[in-house]
């Protein structure tokens, strides 16, 4: 058995530890469908979906693991589940998105930067890629 964030770290789905635990506290992983903890404990068959930027990753639990492995051994831990249509997301570039200052017109202010930020929220890209 294994923590949920050492597990995510152990597969290389987070940089660190740190982040997969702040990933679970953030409502941003789930276990079979709820939202978990990153002290809950990963089973084999458990389904992990983690949510970054626009997209939900699916991953389906061969066998839990406390240390990371190496980059090419992760399939022996974990298998990529990710519906067709989510990855399709990532052929999308973020440069079709133009928001578009005359020149000259110096930074934009708070309202404007409120403005922007409310855009990017409603067309669903206002988290960073981890």
């Amino acid at each position: 058995m294994s923590r949920l964030d050492k597990f995510l770290w152990s597969v290389r789905l987070y940089k660190t530890r740190a982040d997969a635990a702040d990933a679970c506290k953030s409502g941003k992983v789930k276990v079979n469908g709820i939202e978990a903890k990153s002290s809950r404990e990963v089973k084999p068959g458990d389904i992990i979906d983690v949510r970054k930027a626009h997209i939900v990753f699916k991953f389906n639990v061969i066998a839990p693991i406390d240390k990371r492995q190496p980059a090419k051994l992760t399939d022996q831990f974990i298998i990529n589940i990710t519906p067709q249509e989510e990855l399709d997301k990532l052929a999308i570039p973020k440069e079709s998105l133009f928001l578009h200052r005359d020149r000259g017109t110096g930074r934009p202010t708070k309202k404007d930067r409120r403005d922007m930020d409310g855009l990017m929220e409603i067309i669903g890209m206002d988290e960073e890629y981890d």
